[in-house]
Formats: C-alpha cells, sequence, structure tokens
C-alpha cells in the first residue's frame, strides 16, 4: 500500500468514526428491572448542579366535570436564584378557570422520610407515600383563596425503570410515576365557594441536572380515566428529538412497564420541534399496544411564568428557557374508546 492510499484510507475510517459518532444518540435510558417505587424515590433528589431543578405534578380530573392541576417544584429562577414554586389551576370550577402560583425561599421546604412528608411553608403539603391514603394540600391567598385538600382512597402501584434516571449527553433526567391512576376523595375551594369532589388522579415526579429546555424539547405526559384498560405516563423528545420516558400500561396483556419506540403526528415522525396538530401516535417496546390520541383541541394553555412572582424574574426566564414554557391541556378519546387527559409542554410555537 502506497503511503498516499494509507492517508486515504486512514482519512475515510477516521470520516468513518466522527461520522458514527455524530449519529450516536445522546439518550440513555436506566439501567436496571422495573421495581416498585419508594418513600426515598418521593423525596427530594441531592442537587447535582447548580440549574438542577425537581417538580411533583398531580392531575386530578373529578367527576363533576372540574380539573384541578397542583405542581410543587424546586426552580432555578434567573435573577432570583433557586426558589421553591407552588402553583393551582382550577379549570371549569363552576364554568370558570382560575391559577395562583406563589415562590418562596427553598428553605421553606421540609422533607421528613419517616413520615414522606413534603411540608412547604405549612400552606402546601404532600403527606404519606404515594398511594392509598396520600394527602395533597394546597391554600394560598393571592387573588382569590384558593384551597385544596384532597386523599388518596386507592391508587396503582408507581413503578419506575430501574434507579429512573436517564443520561441525556452529560446531563440526567429522573422520573418516577408514582400514582398512574387512583380514586380521591376530599373538597376545593375558591373564595366563598367549596365543592366536595370525588374523581381519579395521576402523579409523577421528574428531577433534572440543567434546565429543563437545555435537555428537553417538548414532553407528553396522559393518563386513562380508568384502571383497565390504563395508559399512564410521560414521553419526552430530548433537543436532539430522541425519545425518552416510559408507560404504566394495564390490559388484556396484562401489566407492563415500556419505553417508546416511535412517535408519529400524524402520518409523519414527531420531533417535538413544534407543537402537534394532529393525532399522536407512540409505539412501545415490550408487546404494549400503540396509543393514540388527538391533540388538535385543546381546553387551557397555561404558562410556566405563572410561578413567578416578579417581572423581572418572568423576562429572566423566558430568556433562559429560549421562549414562554406553555402546557397544553386537553381530553380526547384513546384505547378501546377511553378517555385520555393529556398535556403538551414546551416552548411556545
Amino acid at each position: 500500500m502506497t503511503l498516499q492510499t494509507h492517508i486515504l484510507v486512514r482519512a475515510v475510517w477516521l470520516l468513518a468514526v466522527m461520522a458514527a459518532f455524530a449519529s450516536a444518540g445522546e439518550v440513555t435510558p436506566p439501567q436496571g428491572a422495573v421495581r416498585n417505587l419508594t418513600a426515598g424515590d418521593f423525596m427530594p433528589h441531592p442537587n447535582v448542579g447548580k440549574d438542577f431543578n425537581e417538580t411533583w405534578s398531580y392531575q386530578f380530573v373529578f367527576d363533576n366535570g372540574t380539573r384541578a392541576f397542583v405542581n410543587y417544584a424546586l426552580l432555578q429562577v434567573p435573577a432570583s436564584g433557586q426558589k421553591v414554586t407552588c402553583d393551582m389551576t382550577f379549570w371549569n370550577f363552576k364554568g370558570k378557570t382560575y391559577t395562583v402560583g406563589r415562590q418562596y425561599p427553598p428553605e421553606r421546604l421540609k422533607a421528613d422520610k419517616n413520615s414522606s412528608t413534603i411540608d412547604i411553608k405549612g400552606e402546601y403539603k404532600m403527606e404519606n407515600k404515594p398511594g392509598k391514603g396520600h394527602r395533597v394540600y394546597f391554600t394560598a391567598d393571592k387573588g382569590g383563596m384558593f384551597l385544596l385538600d384532597l386523599t388518596f382512597e386507592s391508587a396503582e402501584t408507581g413503578k419506575v425503570i430501574g434507579n429512573g434516571v436517564w443520561s441525556v449527553g452529560k446531563e440526567k433526567l429522573g422520573q418516577y410515576i408514582h400514582i398512574p391512576y387512583g380514586r380521591v376523595s376530599g373538597k376545593i375551594a375558591y373564595n366563598d365557594d367549596t365543592l366536595t369532589v370525588k374523581g381519579y388522579a395521576y402523579m409523577d415526579q421528574i428531577w433534572q441536572s440543567a434546565q429543563a429546555t437545555d435537555m428537553v424539547r417538548r414532553t407528553i405526559n396522559f393518563s386513562t380515566n380508568t384502571r383497565n384498560p390504563m395508559y399512564a405516563g410521560r414521553v419526552s423528545l430530548s433537543t436532539k428529538g430522541e425519545l425518552m420516558g416510559y408507560v404504566i400500561y394495564n390490559g388484556p396483556e396484562g401489566a407492563k412497564v415500556a419505553r417508546p419506540t416511535s412517535l408519529k403526528d400524524g402520518s409523519s415522525d414527531y420531533d417535538g420541534k413544534r407543537f402537534p396538530k394532529e393525532a399522536l401516535e407512540i409505539q412501545w417496546t415490550d408487546g404494549v399496544p400503540a396509543l393514540s390520541f388527538a391533540v388538535n383541541k385543546t381546553y387551557q394553555k397555561a404558562s410556566l411564568l405563572d410561578k413567578i412572582d416578579s417581572w423581572v424574574a418572568r423576562q429572566a426566564m423566558k430568556l433562559a428557557a429560549g421562549g414562554e414554557i406553555l402546557f397544553y391541556r386537553g381530553r380526547s378519546e384513546g384505547f378501546q374508546a377511553k378517555k385520555i387527559d393529556w398535556a403538551v409542554t414546551g416552548v411556545k410555537d
């Protein structure tokens, strides 16, 4: 082999290696077997970076047609530092929608592993390990008097894949579906109006080592209004369009935990760059049937900025996130004609 040929072969080999690395995925799923969640998974996780954030999210769908969305979070708010944020939306509360958001210094969050309780200022609480007997409490006086006090009467078992931690490039994302489906009862109130309610709920928890939009382009979470058949989970697309997340499924094939293998918006592969316009179809591992539901009609659009108090901090958050982060929420027909309650989260188109 001549020197010139050797150099050419070497160059072609280097280009092939570089192309392989360029096309290699940035997302690595959790390692280990599927397991039940513990009280330790529910507790706040160690801060692993200056932009570390963690969110506990609930979706309540009541039999009377009202819905409530509750988020407790530790966020790195630009120009303000780390904050504990608490926000809640009532949708269709006697025909109207009300939203409130508050923020506090991080030391206001107190976590007690022995009682599996997270308390914020005595005004917001997640009490007892997620499952039967888990209580969610929220009270706020801002733009009206808000109250939510609900307890789970039953709950399907929460599950996770291994340690629940996805690698996204150099960053980490933890995901835990604590309550894929549960029945709740209690009361909600706005000002002098108090409603005694029953319904179903979904609850999960996410932590990220970096700002969400530095890792994830768009997220879809969803839950059915029945325990069997049931789909409940959260699927995200990385900033390069790669899939991560998982679903807890219960149907004729039995109970399974599966990861997404493909995601389409209508007939096209969905990369998450924009809000989907047609029906999302998600294919899964482990023989779980595909899930398809329309997202062309939303009943609410909420903003992450609802959590942020000051105008300066809101503008800084928009700048850091690359735009305003919106939650598009809706309900559609899904598997076996069951109702799918869903939310699509990402930067505003």
